[in-house]
């Protein structure tokens, strides 16, 4: 063939004829767009995070949600987790992290996001809930709302995670409102922390792994959280007193830098929504057994659990509460205002 193309000037038909033939032999070699499956084109691979242990229902879910994206994008978008606060980014600061390209996204507790905006608090707000069913209509209603926020700072909401409703660890029984005062206590966001406050207890809110640090060196003997975050960081070693006092359901919300979900090709961007919402239904699914489940791994660990709380304790936390609720109404806007208006009605 290559002979063929050093024919003199002579034979110019003959000559163009074998250098289209050579060209489309050489063509004909190289795959199509269409003929490069996912494992050979260039990946994408989101780092995410969590402040939380795999077996929390945070760490579940970002699992969940990396294998739903692996199958759903046959391999080409990847998500490698990170748990139990490895690469020191806790819930608050993993907006930032996502933004300065340290990682893609992660799962942050809610209530820590409040500083973004007011309305990423709204699930911890103070006896809102008493339902998981409240708890998912509520969320459904304030989705658009978290998304929005989310989007203004560049980030992608891509699912919520319900938590079992939040209780008092302690190292001693709580009989009731006289005790508060007796708790130096970690509060799991700002309006929580000024609720226990307002209520007689020495309150302050704490990233999960200093409030350990301070549990450990014995500057703390109160948690507000759930049986689920007690268990998965064994607090029963410090604090052997659980009171039911279901004070909110809080979600912690998934995301990923708008950027990172932006470079995806619209097929994969639908097949990452479609995983992510797989995962939220997971989550869902598993919140339906977890406090059962969490309580017996207390008992069996020796955790004394009061349910009911002691009616006057509750009776002191709800009217500190009141304040907190009006404050955060006036912040957030009249369309989060009428979602706690409608919750209050439940």
């Amino acid at each position: 063939m290559l002979t063929d193309l050093l024919l003199p000037m002579r034979f110019p038909a003959r000559r163009i004829h074998t250098i289209l033939a050579f060209a489309a032999l050489l063509f004909s070699a190289a795959p199509t767009k269409a003929q490069i499956s996912p494992q050979t084109a260039a990946q994408a691979v989101w780092r995410m995070t969590t402040e939380y242990p795999e077996n929390n229902i945070s760490g579940i879910g970002l699992a969940t949600f990396a294998d739903r994206v692996a199958a759903r994008t046959n391999g080409y978008v990847t998500v490698t987790n990170a748990f139990d606060n490895q690469l020191k980014i806790n819930s608050g600061e993993m907006p930032r992290a996502a933004l300065d390209g340290r990682i893609a996204g992660g799962d942050a507790f809610a209530g820590a996001l409040s500083g973004l905006d007011p309305v990423l608090g709204l699930s911890t707000l103070p006896f809102l809930v008493q339902s998981v069913e409240t708890a998912q209509a509520v969320n459904s209603r304030a989705r658009p709302l978290y998304e929005k926020a989310l989007a203004a700072r560049g980030l992608k909401l891509l699912y919520l995670t319900i938590w079992p409703a939040t209780g008092l660890w302690s190292d001693r029984s709580l009989a009731g409102a006289e005790d508060l005062p007796t708790l130096n206590l970690r509060a799991y966001d700002v309006n929580s922390s000024e609720v226990m406050k307002a209520a007689g207890a020495n309150a302050q809110f704490l990233p999960m792994d200093t409030a350990l640090a301070g549990l450990r060196e014995h500057r703390l003997n109160a948690f507000l959280t759930s049986g689920d975050g007690g268990a998965g960081r064994k607090l029963w070693d410090f604090l052997p007193h659980f009171t039911a006092i279901n004070y909110a359901m809080p979600v912690s919300i998934a995301f990923v830098r708008s950027e990172a979900f932006a470079a995806l090709s619209e097929p994969m961007q639908r097949e990452v929504l479609a995983a992510a919402a797989e995962t939220e239904q997971s989550q869902r699914a598993l919140l339906a057994h977890r406090s059962s489940e969490n309580y017996a791994r207390m008992r069996d660990n020796g955790v004394h659990i009061a349910e009911p709380a002691p009616a006057s304790l509750v009776a002191a936390l709800r009217i500190a509460a009141a304040g907190t609720i009006t404050a955060w109404e006036a912040q957030a806007g009249a369309d989060a205002a009428a979602i706690v208006e409608w919750a209050k009605g439940q």
